[in-house]
């Protein structure tokens, strides 16, 4: 038999750029190709630490006081190889945790530091973080350290919060609990942009309008955490950039107080870097040569840091002493008229006008040299947006207040993403309740389960509207911020129990069942809307012939209209839901692929989707009770009859309108059932249709009623942070 050199004529059987290049990916031949690798991003094979670890555990044995010491010590010691600016590490690490939480998006949950994706592509190489490669290898030898007992993700928000505290600010508290990823988030719609610092437009319907920013983006540019320093596409305007200003931090679940705390708190300290040419610098990290070692931006010029450095293109310090924490951003913003100049970089920034020599901050390598300060446009806007500056004006009148509210919104932007309190860790998490934490009282654990269950069973309520509600209160977890879910039955609250994806109507009168009962037995009405689904579950089951009991886990509790941040909840509103074949609207993506996300969202693999696509379509959950994929003739049945019936070439399938389809029996031309794109999608796309195709065997009733059981309780418990806690 002939080699494989042979028979390639000497050619290299290597395919050389396949394990890099995208140009021979299945999607570059076919780019119309639903893309599943979304729902792979749960996959465990990329995480060294093997199925045993426990990050909580490990987390035990971490001396948390000697890793603040030696993160303190940081801030001003190891000056070798990358110099600090005035000797101070703080303004990088601040910015680095500033970047890595900042990423945060309250529409979809994504981004955030809660994962450590600072370290990976696209973020560890967006020009919004040029040089915080640098910041992340001086953290290595404390990571290297305190080993597996902290993460890079923790590790990254603590060096900001201890640089805070080593230059006078009394933080908040600090939680830890952030487990690390092992390899890029590539699920993540940064924006549609092909090159970095696009113009806005390409992200906006009208960029007179802030809102009008396409969802779910956040940043005003592809490769920046916010907005354009030197103003709207660059253009200075102080009120058109508050009005960006006020979108962006909007987006990131953040009110004008905490716009302006956080403007203020983070110019208070560090400074800007464009003293050289921009266009001189090297590669970015996941662009540069091997020799590099993922240090990107190498600078050509003179040393490459320290005065030289160059990130944003910005020159400058915002404050007198941009090591201290004090009011110097209010006395220097407040106290004189500013001018556009250009930095050193070309860039456009604001400089005070006849400035006293005593209030210019000094040379970051030199003391006797003073230099000019500067603002950027968004600085300017805190001082000439009428609402920003009357919050300005208060907080550079009582510096206490003004400490106070950065500390807190410092805190909820690095903590935001976390989910909610009974996920933290450590010493020094703060014992007050805060609104964004989405707080749940804990509920009951000790009441008769079993007489619930028999009561609801004899209730009259039907297996669609039990497991449809039950549905309902849990698909609003996001994986992303850990946010939503059945845990607190905010179903029952404003807004939630007025959303028109939970059918109002239906949800009413399965509550007005449900309620009393949870009152009679002492248990919490978000328990007995779980064990409703779990009954109509089980009933379904053994109508099929499986007698099955679905796990139940007691425990959740009520929240109160006190304890939901209502407004916030309106992000989590399901706009589509393909579980229940549901679109509130029209949306430019495929419905298809609208499932892929929610799917991702709720954690799910692409086989626990297909199963919980296809029980639900035969138990009749549909959204206002339409047919479309419900291919079986004993509705409430937990049956394979969906995959059955779709895989049958006795059918065909043909288009009867906009995200509509018939299936015709393939001799006759009679009409059988109608479907939707959802629904075809797991017979046209070849994965999906491969998992369909275990259920349409003929022995495989009895997997199906246990697969999907399996992936039921894990929906339902996708929020229970409590158990074995």
């Amino acid at each position: 038999m002939d080699s494989i050199e042979t028979q390639a004529a000497g050619g290299c059987p290597f395919a050389h750029g396949g394990m890099t290049s995208t140009k021979t990916t299945v999607t570059s031949w076919w780019p119309n190709a639903l893309n599943l690798d979304i729902l792979h991003q749960h996959d465990q094979k990329t995480n060294p630490m093997g199925p045993d670890f426990n990050y909580r555990d490990e987390l035990k044995k971490l001396d948390v006081e000697a890793l603040k010491q030696d993160l303190t010590a940081l801030m001003t010691d190891s000056q070798d190889w990358w110099p600090a600016d005035w000797g101070h590490y703080g303004g990088l690490m601040i910015r680095m945790a500033w970047h890595a939480a900042g990423s945060y998006r309250l529409a979809d949950g994504r981004g955030g530091g809660g994962t450590g994706n600072q370290r990976f592509a696209p973020l560890n190489s967006w020009p919004d973080n040029v040089n915080l490669d640098k910041a992340r290898r001086l953290l290595w030898p404390i990571k290297k350290k305190y080993g597996n007992k902290i993460s890079w993700a923790d590790l990254i928000i603590l060096a900001g919060n201890i640089a805070y505290e080593s230059m006078g600010l009394k933080t908040f508290g600090f939680a830890f609990g952030r487990e690390d990823i092992w390899h890029p988030e590539m699920d993540i719609n940064w924006g549609a942009e092909t090159e970095w610092l696009a113009d806005s437009e390409q992200r906006f319907d009208d960029l007179d309008d802030a809102t009008s920013m396409h969802a779910p983006l956040a940043a005003t540019h592809m490769g920046l955490i916010y907005v354009n320093p030197e103003g709207v596409n660059g253009n200075p305007d102080p009120l058109k950039t508050a009005a960006h200003v006020r979108e962006t931090f909007a987006r990131m679940a953040m009110n004008d107080e905490e716009t302006v705390a956080l403007t203020a708190g983070g110019h208070t300290v560090g400074k800007t870097h464009g003293n050289g040419d921009a266009s001189q610098l090297g590669q970015d990290p996941e662009a540069c040569t091997v020799e590099e070692q993922g240090f990107g931006w190498r600078n050509p010029a003179e040393t490459g840091h320290g005065r030289h450095t160059v990130t944003s293109g910005l020159e400058g310090a915002w404050t007198t002493h941009p090591t201290q924490w004090d009011d110097g951003y209010f006395k220097l913003l407040l106290g004189y008229e500013w001018e556009l100049k250009k930095s050193p970089a070309g860039a456009w920034q604001w400089e005070p006008i006849d400035i006293r020599e005593e209030d210019m901050p000094v040379d970051v390598e030199d003391p006797s040299i003073r230099c000019m300060p500067m603002m950027t446009d968004a600085d300017m806007a805190m001082k000439m947006d009428p609402a920003y500056r009357k919050i300005l004006e208060r907080y550079a009148q009582d510096q206490a207040a003004f400490s106070d509210a950065f500390a807190r919104a410092w805190f909820k932007l690095t903590h935001r993403d976390m989910g909610p309190k009974a996920r933290y860790v450590g010493p020094d998490v703060p014992a007050e309740d805060l609104i964004w934490q989405d707080p749940i009282p804990a509920g009951p654990r000790l009441y008769d389960v079993g007489a619930i269950k028999s009561q609801i069973a004899e209730s009259g309520l039907s297996t669609a509207e039990l497991v449809a509600t039950a549905w309902d209160s849990a698909r609003t977890f996001r994986g992303s911020d850990l946010r939503g879910g059945a845990n607190g039955a905010r179903i029952r609250l404003a807004p939630q129990r007025d959303w028109p994806g939970n059918e109002p109507e239906r949800l009413n009168k399965v509550l007005s069942v449900l309620e009393p009962i949870a009152a009679q037995y002492g248990a919490s009405v978000a328990d007995v809307i779980v064990l409703a689904g779990n009954v109509g579950v089980e009933r379904a089951a053994r109508a099929a012939g499986v007698d099955i009991t679905v796990p139940f886990e007691p425990g959740r509790g009520d929240a109160t209209d006190a304890m939901t941040d209502a407004d916030s909840f309106e992000a989590l509103e399901p706009r589509h839901d393909g579980f229940r074949n549901y679109l509130k609207q029209s949306f430019k993506v495929a419905p298809e692929e609208l499932l892929l996300d929610r799917s991702q969202l709720m954690t799910l693999t692409a086989p626990e989707m297909v199963v919980l696509l296809g029980g639900l379509r035969v138990l009749g959950t549909n959204h206002g009770g339409v047919a479309h994929g419900v291919f079986t003739d004993r509705v409430g049945t937990l049956s394979t009859d969906f995959f059955v019936n779709l895989t049958d070439m006795a059918n065909e399938w043909k288009p009867a309108g906009d995200n509509l389809y018939e299936i015709r029996d393939r001799k006759s031309g009679a009409q059988k059932w109608t479907a939707t794109r959802v629904d075809l999608v797991f017979g046209s796309n070849s994965i999906l249709r491969s998992y369909a195709e275990v259920y349409a065997q003929d022995d495989a009733s009895e997997k199906f009623v246990h697969d999907f059981v399996a992936a039921w309780t894990k929906v339902m418990n996708l929020d229970r942070f409590d158990i074995g806690a």
